[in-house]
């Protein structure tokens, strides 16, 4: 079941849920304004979100903003009709490429085969519209390059494209107040290749990025917020992962051994999985090379 939690003086969330892959959506509360971080993957979920919030006495969203185009994250904007919709120009150009496309089993199925989706989202997507599939891709109004700053009044936040593997315009939203960043999708891996993967190019960049920031609390969509000592936990897998990968030429069995005895005990699930991602990427961009 979601729940409604708030964290510090302006920042409210819904729970994520992992069967139909509903990402994490939040809410930013000045003393003038609203800001609706993500639109949830349906018109189902953005309006349990804000009945949900009514519950607390929060206002609707004057204005709400996209992390990045992908499926769970926009289908929700149809419904929120009254408020400003916000995204980066690269989110607005991916989206624009969704308005043609057709959302029956038959269709996904066939860009699924196609190798155009990916069987996870196209099962989601099945399961989250299980009685209609009435889906619009409705486009955001205003949009943005680099970086842009909101005033809610007694709350700054900062929108930043930041890029990645998952999306390369993912874009993280920092609470100055609050001390929080809220990361999105930004630090997952690619999942819409054959194989999940890294890159160290991009995974370089992105840390460098969001290491700038001042923050204590840390959102990601899919999980729940960490401690700003487990988020420093994720950059240094991802560095000393993406070293290790150009150091070794791309070696697993290099890899895990030198990280292993670095590290002075055995890996866990979570780093062999992390090599396995890098290596994957590296062995794409090597293939790449080649062609």
């Amino acid at each position: 079941m979601q729940t409604i939690n708030k964290i510090g003086n302006s920042f409210w969330y819904m729970t994520p849920v992992s069967e139909t892959d509903r990402p994490i959506v939040g809410m930013v509360v000045g003393k003038e304004k609203t800001l609706m971080i993500d639109a949830g993957n349906s018109e189902a979920h953005a309006q349990l979100f804000l009945e949900m919030l009514g519950e607390q006495n929060v206002a609707k969203p004057d204005m709400v903003v996209l992390t990045h185009w992908h499926w769970d994250h926009i289908f929700g904007l149809s419904s929120l009709t009254e408020a400003v919709s916000i995204s980066s120009k690269a989110t607005k150009q991916e989206m624009e490429k969704l308005i043609p496309l057709s959302w029956t089993d038959k269709a996904l199925d066939e860009r699924v085969r196609e190798g155009t989706e990916i069987e996870f989202c196209s099962s989601c997507i099945k399961k989250e519209f299980k009685d209609h599939r009435d889906i619009q891709i409705t486009l955001p109004t205003v949009v943005f390059e680099g970086e842009l700053e909101i005033d809610l009044g007694g709350v700054t936040c900062l929108l930043k494209h930041v890029g990645g593997d998952h999306a390369a315009d993912s874009v993280v939203i920092y609470l100055k107040e609050e001390k929080l960043l809220f990361l999105g999708d930004s630090i997952y891996p690619d999942i819409f290749s054959p194989k999940p993967n890294y890159t160290t190019k991009r995974t370089k960049e992105l840390t460098a990025i969001l290491e700038q920031f001042d923050a204590e609390t840390y959102i990601l969509s899919h999980s729940k917020p960490i401690s700003k000592d487990e988020f420093n936990a994720e950059m240094q897998l991802l560095k000393a992962a993406a070293y290790y990968i150009e150091k070794c030429n791309g070696n697993a069995d290099q890899i895990k051994l030198e990280f292993a005895r670095e590290l002075n005990r055995e890996l866990n699930e979570e780093e062999l999985e992390t090599i396995e991602y890098f290596v994957n990427g590296y062995m794409a961009e090597l293939d790449n090379r080649v062609l």
